[in-house]
Parts: C-alpha cells; structure tokens; sequence
C-alpha cells in the first residue's frame, strides 16, 4: 500500500486543494485524489511538479506501507 503525505504536508502550510491545483496546473480532481488517498495512478509529472512546490523529495511525500500478514 502507497501512503500518500499530500494532507499534511498541506495542512502543515494551510493550503487548499484549489491553490495546489491552480499554483502547479494540475486538475483539482487529481490533487483531491492524492489528498484523500483514492489515487488509483499518478502521473509522473504530477509527483514532480508537487515536490517542487513544496520543495521536497518523493520519499517525503509518497511511503510504501507494507501490508501485515496474518
């Protein structure tokens, strides 16, 4: 499972989904998408232009949560 950051690192500096989406020319759907974590895809341009925004680097903003086994 991929554990998208997007909320809080928003939260963090207080911004809306239509800011993001206005300020990096992304569809809002998409960066709803990543915010609520329902993303199915991303493209890789869209991961890049949102590490620049926020200046950081895709481990910050994208986790690999490993699934428990029973």
């Amino acid at each position: 499972m991929i554990k998208c950051h997007l909320s809080r690192m928003m939260g963090e500096k207080k911004l809306k989904i239509s800011d993001v989406a206005k300020d990096i020319g992304v569809n809002r759907g998409t960066i709803t998408r990543l915010y609520q974590e329902t993303a199915v895809r991303v493209e890789f341009e869209v991961l890049e232009k949102l590490c620049i925004y926020f200046d950081c680097d895709i481990a910050e903003l994208l986790e690999v949560k490993k699934l428990r086994s029973n």
